[in-house]
């Protein structure tokens, strides 16, 4: 049993990088108002797939997460924090007279 778990939990992070993969293409399609109904129909397909193998995976009584190091984007760095910059206050614009 614990090595069924094992191929299912392989099977679903590559399953994992595919759908991503076929995301982005789909997305770029979409950018250049080309016809993406394939590989959307792809995406649908692999989801399809993917629920029944999380399904299978929770009745083998696999709970632990699946980690799948690419898909995670990481977070840029937060700006510095500004020491001593204060706000100026808004004032009217004042009119140019035109000749």
């Amino acid at each position: 049993m614990d090595n069924r778990i094992n191929e299912i939990r392989k099977i679903i992070r590559a399953l994992r990088v595919s759908m991503r993969e076929a995301e982005a293409v789909m997305h770029e399609q979409i950018n250049r108002d080309e016809d993406c109904t394939f590989v959307a129909e792809e995406v649908m397909k692999m989801r399809t797939v993917m629920s029944g193998l999380v399904q299978e995976r929770m009745a083998l009584g696999d709970t632990d997460p699946i980690v799948v190091a690419s898909l995670f984007v990481p977070r840029r760095r937060s700006a510095p924090p500004r020491i001593g910059v204060e706000k100026r206050p808004l004032v009217p614009r004042r009119e140019v007279a035109r000749t």
